[in-house]
């Protein structure tokens, strides 16, 4: 893999390293501008571009990115793999959010948001380990018990790597920009081991 190394050890909100991947995974919150090409190219990826549909000029980019990150109800993220930025996270208050509409929303529920920027870090085996540990950093929180995700339904890559961490599909969603699978993770099953 090649990309750009940080030292940011110090800044990160939330650091591991995978037993399976013998990487390390890290989470710091988004300063928008310093995040602000990397994000820009990311949304405008190929890969991207079909389910989160914010192939925006870079001014708006800039606006979009620093409403998100005024917004008291989510943290955004840049994730990390071996000190290296590759990924996008929103973690949300999922009963403040549109998602909460659409299910019995516990005012603890978080939920998760992603996306995998540089296209070298697509299919390498690289979703579910990301994911669990997003999941795991959000379950520090004491009194969250669920964790709620609504991928794309055309996005069948992004549903497995859920699946894997231990999600389970409860229903389709008509959402003003997509038809996404409404899926939650429970505390317990995710310590279980999941799957």
């Amino acid at each position: 893999m090649t990309g750009p190394r940080e030292t940011v050890r110090s800044g990160y909100s939330y650091l591991t390293t995978d037993p399976d991947l013998e990487k390390s995974i890290g989470f710091r919150e988004v300063d928008p501008d310093r995040d602000l090409g990397r994000l820009h190219a990311w949304l405008n990826s190929d890969h991207v571009l079909p389910y989160w549909e914010q192939d925006d000029p870079l001014l708006q980019v800039r606006e979009t990115i620093n409403e998100r990150a005024q917004n008291e109800d989510q943290t955004l993220y840049i994730g990390y793999l071996d000190h290296t930025p590759m990924s996008y996270w929103e973690s949300y208050w999922a009963a403040r959010d549109r998602i909460g509409d659409y299910y019995d929303a516990d005012p603890a529920d978080q939920g998760i948001h992603l996306l995998i920027g540089p296209r070298e870090y697509l299919g390498e085996g690289y979703g579910a380990p990301l994911v669990r540990a997003m999941v795991d950093f959000q379950f520090q929180h004491p009194e969250t018990e669920r964790i709620v995700t609504e991928p794309d339904i055309r996005n069948e890559r992004a549903i497995r790597v859920f699946e894997k961490c231990g999600f389970e599909a409860a229903h389709e969603v008509d959402l003003p920009d997509k038809t996404g699978l409404l899926m939650f993770c429970d505390r317990d099953r995710f310590e279980e081991g999941g799957t």
